[in-house]
């Protein structure tokens, strides 16, 4: 009986043993270069990210994958997901103890980023193993130490720079307004020809951030403060009045608010509204190439300025594969990658790498890039800049919003 016993306790602590994950025992943030390159090799990284943008994914998946497995033998999956569903899914594996999970790398910023961060769903600091990043970005900038005023502390590594724009059909439109006093007017002279995503969706909540700035005395009220209801009282109470205002006269008399940017985009493409809008300032140059938007849509941004923001790639704290997930970022972050992302052909978003830092004849490649007819020019983007408020300040609006303007 005795000896049956021992044998059931150590079968036990053999099993027990062998579903121990092995991949997170190890700090690989702290290993050789070399060696985290050599453990990646013949491995999967499962990317979670939002799906929603044809243009990014086919950068993805056309571009970033086959580079990966050639140049480093690892096997990238994107799994398209919203970024909120793909924290409830990390939170789930950590309340179960899943120390060995199913995401590898994370696109994120803004209030998922806080929250992440502050649900310890994340692996911690990790960008200073990454020689990419290192080479070849301005570590020490500010966009890239705090996150819509979370500090970053090495947990996140910047993939992307965006402004938001708006896009219009000159076709259908001469001048587009210049103000938000302007568009307000331009509603309603042209009912139905304008609406916007609802607050959860994160270009929706963008637009009514771009009013909430236009309604304070000066947009550094909201982007320079942290969130204090009332103290920005009367600046909130001017854009329920503004967003009141236009909502008769919306796209369905503002019944009905598009659940997201697809949705809104579709409405333009189908020529039912005259204006879309999104972050990263030349996203409808593919849209155009692809024949979902007309080729007479153009850009254009609003006094008083056009909200700008870092958007990066983490990794989960229960990461099944670090080796493979730092590979990939560093790969990411690298200036040819950066280079193919910046084209139009994909994405065409703008890039946070540093010019300087890059090597001469990448630079050339950068500069002869054209972009399109329907991206504005840098130095119109630049003037017209304006940080991102705090985290705070989505969740927020998403909960006024709909109490202010749903409702009423």
């Amino acid at each position: 009986m005795r000896i049956l016993s021992m044998m059931v306790f150590f079968t036990l602590l053999l099993l027990s043993a062998c579903g121990e994950p092995t991949a997170n025992k190890t700090d690989w943030t702290n290993k050789n270069w070399k060696e985290i390159e050599s453990n990646a090799e013949d491995t999967t990284v499962r990317m979670f990210m939002w799906g929603g943008d044809e243009g990014i994914n086919q950068y993805i998946d056309e571009w970033i994958v086959p580079r990966l497995k050639k140049s480093y033998d690892i096997t990238l999956e994107r799994i398209p997901m919203d970024t909120p569903e793909i924290l409830q899914k990390l939170q789930t594996e950590k309340q179960a103890g899943k120390q060995d999970g199913t995401i590898d790398i994370i696109w994120i910023n803004g209030e998922n980023f806080k929250n992440a961060k502050e649900n310890e769903l994340l692996l911690g600091s990790f960008t200073g193993v990454l020689p990419n990043y290192n080479e070849y970005y301005q570590t020490e900038d500010p966009a890239f130490l705090t996150d819509f005023g979370t500090p970053v502390e090495g947990m996140e590594a910047p993939w992307g720079k965006v402004q938001f724009v708006f896009h219009y059909d000159t076709a259908k439109m001469e001048k587009p307004p210049r103000s938000f006093a302007e568009l307000k007017s331009w509603i309603h002279e042209n009912p139905g020809k304008f609406t916007y995503p609802r607050a959860k969706d994160f270009s929706g909540n963008a637009f009514l951030r771009h009013v909430l700035y236009a309604q304070a005395e000066q947009p550094s009220d909201i982007f320079n403060r942290p969130l204090q209801e009332e103290q920005i009282s009367n600046t909130a109470d001017r854009t329920w009045e503004y967003l009141n205002d236009i909502e008769q006269d919306l796209w369905r008399s503002g019944d009905h608010y598009p659940d997201n940017l697809t949705e809104l985009d579709r409405l333009y493409s189908q020529g039912e509204v005259w204006m879309t809008m999104g972050y990263n300032e030349s996203r409808a140059e593919a849209l155009i190439e692809e024949g979902v938007f007309p080729r007479t849509t153009r850009s254009f941004v609003m006094e008083p300025g056009s909200i700008g923001n870092t958007h990066f790639l983490s990794i989960p704290f229960n990461s099944s594969n670090l080796p493979g997930a730092l590979t990939a970022i560093n790969f990411m972050l690298s200036p040819e990658a950066q280079l193919a992302k910046y084209k139009p052909d994909y994405w065409g978003e703008n890039t946070p790498i540093s010019m300087d830092k890059i090597p001469e004849e990448i630079q050339k490649e950068f500069h002869a890039v054209e972009r399109g007819e329907s991206v504005l020019p840098t130095k119109k983007l630049e003037e017209s800049f304006l940080p991102e408020s705090e985290a705070s300040y989505v969740e927020w609006m998403k909960e006024q919003w709909f109490n202010e303007v749903v409702q009423k």
